[in-house]
């Protein structure tokens, strides 16, 4: 009998979005998605990690960044040893008995961003994942597939059960969507032109939120047949 044969549902389903967002893209696609749960009966729940490791927060901790090289540059040794780092963790994400979790990663130097790695290995993670269902989503420029890969992994290695995924990269190609990224990162501006070169906008577009809110149905229908199926087989019906 699969875990949530036996668990005492509550009348509204409940869905958890853990995430990290510095530009507010990866929000963005929170904020969509949760529009559609909620819309389907859904009781949703925010919980925005924070990096506060002082190795690291410092650079965050405005936008534009102040340095834009030296802050990038300066994670590259963290993020390609898998490194994780101090965070501030949500209650919402420390306990708590959900339907689904959704895990938001932006995509750091091709790995996923220190401060939802550094909760997908912690006990909080474990917590509430446990035989929980749990769906991942990655924003960001390029290298989607290692991330949302590493996503998947960890929340298995805390006893979750992935049940899906998706990603958003943004335009232009491997150069000229990098140019575009720093663009907008060292100004807080979308501009046309970067180091002489002419760049594509960068970040989200109005066709990936929709593209967002359609992820997001097929995760509410999910929930309806799980809940459905899951009734059947305690009453004997399923």
């Amino acid at each position: 009998m699969p875990p949530d044969a036996t668990r005492n549902w509550t009348t509204t389903p409940r869905v958890l979005f853990v995430y990290y967002s510095y530009t507010m893209q990866t929000q963005k696609v929170v904020d969509a998605m949760s529009d559609v749960l909620r819309a389907a009966g859904c009781d949703v729940e925010h919980a925005r990690i924070e990096l506060t490791d002082p190795r690291y927060a410092q650079r965050f901790s405005t936008f534009p960044l102040r340095h834009v090289y030296r802050d990038l540059f300066g994670m590259i040794p963290a993020q390609l040893r898998g490194a994780t780092g101090e965070i501030e963790i949500p209650e919402a994400a420390s306990e708590g008995d959900y339907d689904l979790i959704c895990i938001g990663s932006p995509t750091w130097w091709m790995k996923t961003s220190m401060p939802i790695r550094s909760y997908l290995t912690s006990s909080a993670a474990r917590t509430v994942l446990r035989d929980r269902r749990f769906a991942a989503f990655v924003v960001c420029r390029r290298y989607w597939g290692f991330n949302l890969r590493a996503v998947k992994r960890l929340g298995e290695q805390q006893g979750g059960e992935y049940v899906g995924g998706t990603h958003w990269a943004f335009a232009g190609g491997q150069i000229k969507s990098l140019l575009a990224l720093l663009s907008y990162l060292g100004h807080g501006e979308n501009r046309n032109r970067y180091l002489g070169v002419e760049i594509p906008p960068t970040n989200l577009q109005a066709d990936d939120l929709e593209d967002a809110r359609a992820f997001a149905s097929g995760l509410a229908a999910g929930i309806t047949a799980t809940r459905t199926r899951t009734e059947g087989l305690r009453s004997g019906t399923g």
